[in-house]
């Protein structure tokens, strides 16, 4: 039985500006990332890696093409369809966006409010077990501002993950850590990957990392280059 893929893009372009100033940013883009997978994507800074990665997590207006996203159609969906493709999806960016005014486990549990069926006693259970699971169980009840640089990101990728959604869109979600903490949170979102058929899509320029892909994408001058599959040892 054929999967149908969480991400399908056909013939995606993608322009800045207007007029003479109009900029090819993404040119001819074809991809499909199936459940449960995980493909990096690489490539210089400048290159559209970004520009892609914020278009799939429809925080972004498709212009050219066919992008869908758990099937549905991104181009010319309403601002009602997009909200419910985004809440399906866990980001995380470079900035780890948090509130300030809320703790760590609070933080977490923010994106646990998108789904009403689960009370509020089990949303904290749930963001403290997550938080422990990113190596932050002392850390449940800190503020961001007593929090390291490493531990917010942490917070952060705590969030994307906690209500187990099923695409991961990640920038550079190890830039912040070191070569220990960036390998026990990739390792966290490849398990999430096998077992709850997640599909994860990472940007980075982190070659420790590698090895956790399923395949690796190179982008450059807004196009991609390469498509491969990559050989990576069990966990």
């Amino acid at each position: 039985m054929l999967q149908t893929p969480v991400i399908a893009i056909r013939s995606l372009n993608h322009t800045f500006g207007k007029g003479t100033l109009q900029k090819p940013v993404l040119s001819d883009i074809k991809l499909e990332v199936n459940p449960g997978e995980i493909v990096i994507l690489t490539g210089p800074s400048g290159s559209g890696k970004t520009t892609l990665l914020t278009l799939i997590g429809a925080l972004r207006a498709m212009q050219d093409g066919s992008l869908k996203i758990l099937d549905q159609e991104l181009k010319g969906a309403s601002q009602r369809k997009l909200m419910q493709v985004r809440n399906q999806i866990g980001f995380i960016f470079q900035s780890h966006n948090l509130l300030k005014c809320l703790t760590a486990w609070e933080n977490v549990a923010m994106s646990l409010k998108l789904h009403n069926t689960i009370p509020p006693v089990e949303r904290r259970k749930k963001a403290i077990a997550m938080l422990q699971a990113v190596g932050l169980a002392e850390r449940v009840n800190y503020y961001p501002e007593a929090l390291s640089g490493g531990q917010k990101q942490r917070v952060a990728i705590a969030r994307a993950l906690v209500s187990r959604p099923k695409l991961i869109l990640a920038d550079e979600p190890t830039a912040a850590l070191d070569k220990q903490s960036g390998r026990d949170i990739v390792e966290l979102m490849q398990m999430l990957a096998k077992e709850q058929a997640c599909a994860i899509l990472l940007v980075t320029h982190d070659n420790r990392i590698l090895d956790i892909a399923d395949r690796l994408i190179h982008m450059e001058d807004g196009r991609l280059v390469y498509d491969r599959e990559t050989a990576i040892a069990p966990l």
